[in-house]
């Protein structure tokens, strides 16, 4: 078991709904000292990728993405969930679905900060079926930049979007991945 999963066994919490709750240390409240070790994890698997710009979508990946981005000297670019009056100019543009919204929205990116030739770490704090991450894939392709690999703190690999994003060929790490998830079964780990 490594110490994503020993976490998400002290702290974590099952809600109803196929809910897994790490808001006490992960996407709510933020355990820095934690985050650090998922930079430095990230940054083992793919410090030599060339990665040159990392990105995530806004809110909770924002966090891990600074702290990995630390150990590649390399910025931060997010997605954002609504166009704001500080964006103005060309944006990329692709459509989400989210479980815990519960709809659709558009996700933004200004063309000024991924371009043609950029290698991309996507960085993000939940995989389940994957909505986020099409549409993230989605901005980088656009931009016609190149996904260096995909990482993942929390997969909830039953759901399939990992699966799916693997067979496109994409490199996707996750550090760990849920097999299975019940109140009453407690989580199982692929």
């Amino acid at each position: 078991m490594n110490f994503v999963e020993k976490r998400i066994i002290s702290d974590g919490k099952i809600g109803e709904g196929d809910v897994l709750k790490v808001d006490g240390f992960l996407n709510h409240q933020v355990d820095v000292n934690f985050l650090n070790e998922i930079g430095r994890e990230f940054y083992k698997i793919y410090s030599d990728c060339g990665v040159n710009k990392i990105i995530t979508i806004e809110a909770s990946g924002i966090g891990i993405a600074c702290i990995t981005a630390q150990f590649f000297n390399v910025p931060v670019v997010f997605a954002k969930k609504a166009k704001t009056v500080n964006i103005y100019g060309d944006v990329y543009k692709a459509k989400a679905e989210s479980y815990t919204h519960k709809g659709a929205y558009d996700i933004i990116m200004s063309k000024e900060f991924i371009h043609k030739g950029d290698r991309v770490l996507i960085i993000d704090d939940f995989l389940a079926k994957g909505n986020a991450l099409k549409a993230l894939i989605k901005l980088v392709e656009d931009a016609n930049a190149e996904i260096a690999g995909v990482g993942i703190v929390i997969e909830k690999a039953y759901q399939g979007g990992g699966e799916y994003v693997r067979s496109l060929g994409i490199k996707v790490e996750s550090l760990a991945r849920i097999a299975a998830m019940s109140i009453n079964e407690g989580i199982v780990f692929c």
